[in-house]
């Protein structure tokens, strides 16, 4: 995943995929601000899934409120928010309960 107008610092440490759903009704920020050389801020819409790369120490600021105040109402480490990802040759090998079900016959030519 690319991050082109802030791309993560370099480091020794391999980055993570992270996702973070706003699950309230109001508009949130999600902020990044504990890593050196790097500031990531995005807005999040209610119901909105934000999808993005981070370093496994960073931490996820949710702040919240009305119009012209913002309150901090949580902070989550990026390693909580972690995707899992399987690699594509896993995903190749296990085709999907769909793709099974397709390849099967007819129940009524089996019987």
């Amino acid at each position: 995943m690319s991050q082109i107008l802030d791309p993560i610092p370099n480091s020794i440490e391999t980055p993570v995929l992270c996702c973070y759903v706003n699950a309230t009704s109001q508009i949130q920020i999600a902020r990044i601000t504990n890593l050196p050389n790097w500031y990531f801020e995005r807005v999040v819409f209610p119901g909105q899934r934000l999808v993005f790369e981070a370093l496994p120490e960073a931490l996820l600021e949710i702040h919240s409120g009305m119009m012209a105040s913002a309150i901090l109402s949580d902070t989550i480490p990026c390693q909580r928010l972690r995707v899992n990802q399987e690699p594509e040759e896993t995903q190749e090998a296990n085709p999907s309960v769909q793709e099974k079900a397709t390849n099967q016959e007819p129940i009524a030519a089996a019987v």
